[in-house]
């Protein structure tokens, strides 16, 4: 038998097709190593992520196109591997190459083509990539932000990317950033070791927020002394957090006590001076918040570059449409009840009906839409503190308008003859103080700045038919506790139902929280019958 019968089938020139074809799937790879672009053709996840933060890193400009391709499905690679890994991104012209951007003249079928790879894993990756992109942007606002996100990523992939920023980075505030983001890729890398875990915790642990919290409360199989670090720095953590979260209630109450204080102040002046219950006050309210939607949509209509500035028009306007029907209210109906407190009571009571049953047959029972302007909107960061833009905007509002009452009332001729009146009515009509035409003004103050109340209520508050129903009653318990009659009186009985309200209602609940606030107005009552500031006067203290 020959040698070359004996080898048979083992020969191994048989072998090298199996050879070739293995040097034709790993030299590319060989080839392309480091490589980003080559990285991203491959089918493997872990290499496109690993592709993804080497992209981001090496400071191509290509980067953020190739990303955004990636994750709209636009990005494509050639199906079949190729020492140059070619990558194209698709768009309605055809294909442009990933590594230049610029257009390909004779571009591939699309059926040797396949998409690049894109599963949680490779958004992850993008995700991560993002902020990456923007961390040596000259923008000091735009590198806090991609710290941040790198923060909230906490991929311990990223850890060298931080230290090289945190090597670059001069401002303070984007670096104490990036040293929490370092903390938290750390204390996720399974190669750290148990001092660098330690001061990663102290680290987030200064950082006081639910972000750090949640990130050491997911560590598990620490060891003992990291796991008593973290437990120590939670604990830590948590007090701060309830801390911050009475600051942001104590604001919540003052933003409500701004709103009392606006849907109080004019009750304050007509049950001060006339001695008035007004059952419709709350209309009133009602009334300008509708007023804000319809100077809305006449500007849409009219005018939509002024859409910005609408809620600034619906002041006035809110203002004199309110206190016009409040003064025909006081001259049709109101003027011949005085002294006849109950039928006063009554007739309001039925008038705020009517009001209300007019809306609905005017603009429908819905609830109508009236828009934030941009200023209005967003929050303010200040600590641990999220402060919504609107309610700052609103307290603002509500102190400018009291302001702007009390110079009205102490400084000009319809304040000193609302004052004179208050205090003593006879004496003011001897005067020759039209008293008459005093009460008329007076309801009309009082229920335009109810209209202004409205103007705030839209922002926060579903403007519909029973919107006034909501504040009424506490209106009147702001005006009995602060004192009859008394702007300050109202300001603080104002923060002081609001901070109460905000503190009660988590704990007993929204109705329960109504009832125990009643029964301290009853109890502060009975200790102090005329309010926090009650009036001075010959009338008023007889």
């Amino acid at each position: 038998m020959s040698l070359r019968r004996q080898g048979g089938g083992s020969s191994p020139w048989r072998c090298l097709p199996v050879v070739l074809a293995l040097l034709l799937l790993f030299l590319p790879r060989a080839f392309a190593a480091g490589d980003p672009f080559a990285d991203l053709a491959s089918t493997n996840i872990d290499t496109v992520a690993r592709g993804i933060r080497e992209l981001a890193v090496s400071g191509s400009p290509r980067a953020k196109p190739v990303m955004a391709a990636l994750e709209g499905g636009k990005l494509v690679a050639w199906r079949w591997p190729r020492p140059d890994a070619p990558l194209f991104i698709r768009t309605s012209n055809g294909y442009v190459d990933a590594r230049t951007g610029a257009p390909v003249a004779d571009p591939p079928m699309p059926v040797n083509l396949r998409p690049v790879i894109l599963n949680d894993t490779v958004r992850g990756a993008i995700e991560t990539a993002a902020g990456v992109l923007d961390l040596f942007s000259p923008q000091a606002a735009k590198r806090r932000a991609a710290a941040e996100a790198l923060f909230q990523a906490a991929d311990p992939a990223a850890l060298p990317t931080i230290q090289r920023a945190l090597a670059h980075e001069k401002n303070a505030g984007v670096a104490r950033v990036l040293r929490e983001a370092r903390a938290a890729a750390e204390l996720k890398s399974t190669t750290a070791t148990i001092p660098d875990r330690l001061t990663a915790i102290k680290v987030l642990a200064a950082r006081e927020d639910l972000s750090s919290r949640n990130l050491l409360a997911s560590l598990q199989g620490e060891p003992p002394a990291v796991a008593a670090a973290a437990t120590a720095a939670i604990a830590q953590i948590d007090r701060q957090l309830q801390m911050w979260q009475l600051v942001e209630d104590v604001y919540y109450g003052i933003s409500l006590g701004a709103v009392l204080l606006l849907a109080a102040t004019g009750l304050a002046i007509t049950f001060g001076v006339m001695g008035v219950i007004n059952m419709a006050h709350g209309e009133m309210v009602m009334i300008g918040a509708y007023t804000t939607f319809v100077v809305q949509q006449a500007i849409a209509s009219a005018a939509p570059a002024l859409n910005e500035y609408g809620l600034l028009f619906s002041v006035p306007a809110a203002f004199l449409v309110a206190g016009a029907l409040g003064v025909v209210i006081e001259r049709t109906l109101i003027r011949f009840l005085y002294g006849r407190p109950l039928e006063t009571l009554l007739a309001t009571w039925g008038l705020s009906l009517v009001l209300q049953q007019a809306v609905r047959s005017i603009f429908g029972p819905t609830n109508q839409d009236v828009s934030s302007p941009d200023w209005m909107s967003g929050f303010v960061k200040l600590g641990g503190l999220t402060l919504t833009v609107n309610r700052l905007w609103i307290i603002l509002f509500a102190l400018l308008v009291l302001a702007a009452l009390m110079a009205v009332l102490r400084w000009g001729g319809l304040g000193r003859s609302i004052r004179a009146v208050t205090q003593n009515r006879r004496m003011a009509a001897a005067m020759g103080i039209r008293t008459p035409w005093i009460d008329a003004m007076t309801f009309g103050l009082g229920s335009g700045i109810a209209g202004m109340a409205g103007v705030a209520l839209s922002q926060i508050d579903n403007v519909s038919p029973n919107l006034g129903q909501n504040y009424i009653i506490d209106s009147f318990i702001v005006v009995v506790v602060g004192g009859v009659g008394n702007l300050w009186g109202t300001l603080f009985g104002a923060m002081i139902l609001g901070v109460v309200d905000k503190f009660v209602e988590p704990f007993a609940g929204a109705v329960l929280g109504k009832i125990i606030v009643l029964v301290l107005l009853i109890l502060f009552i009975q200790r102090r019958p005329r309010g926090l500031f009650p009036l001075k006067g010959r009338a008023v203290e007889a």
